[in-house]
């Protein structure tokens, strides 16, 4: 099994042809609330340290067991891709078998080798959510499960 790999335009067609496909963001809590796709749900794959660096969220895969079923089709997106690619890695190797990584992110992407730009979910002018709410934050997700 591998992990697919999809364009923001391409994410969105599969997202709307697959009403229980859910899109995992995989960003910090403040950028999930600064805009994310609608339907989203947020669970960090990684935090910021003490000195403000990225550390592994070592909640995640727990999280996820708790609220996600391992054959759901799942989209993972974060900024640029990198984040969400690596927590696909991670649901996959935890026996996720239907994953989906959005190339370019919900900001886009610049590929350093070719130039080549993927804009993202919010360049290409897809609908934007701020809500965070009981249904789709980290923390709420967190208390549900603990629950």
């Amino acid at each position: 099994m591998s992990v697919n790999q999809l364009t923001p335009p391409e994410a969105k067609q599969y997202l709307d042809e697959n009403p229980d496909a859910v899109y995992l963001d995989v960003r910090t809590e403040p950028e999930f609330a600064s805009g994310h796709p609608p339907g989203a749900i947020n669970i960090p794959v990684a935090l910021p340290g003490p000195g403000g660096q990225m550390m592994p969220n070592g909640e995640f895969l727990e999280l996820v067991s708790k609220v996600l079923e391992k054959d759901r089709a799942v989209v993972c997106g974060c900024q640029v891709g990198g984040r969400s690619q690596m927590a696909a890695n991670l649901m996959e190797q935890a026996g996720y078998t239907n994953l989906t990584n959005m190339l370019g992110g919900f900001g886009g992407l610049q590929d350093p080798a070719t130039g080549e730009v993927i804009p993202g979910w919010e360049d290409e002018g897809f609908e934007v959510e701020t809500e965070v709410n009981d249904e789709n934050s980290y923390s709420a997700l967190r208390q549900k499960a603990a629950g």
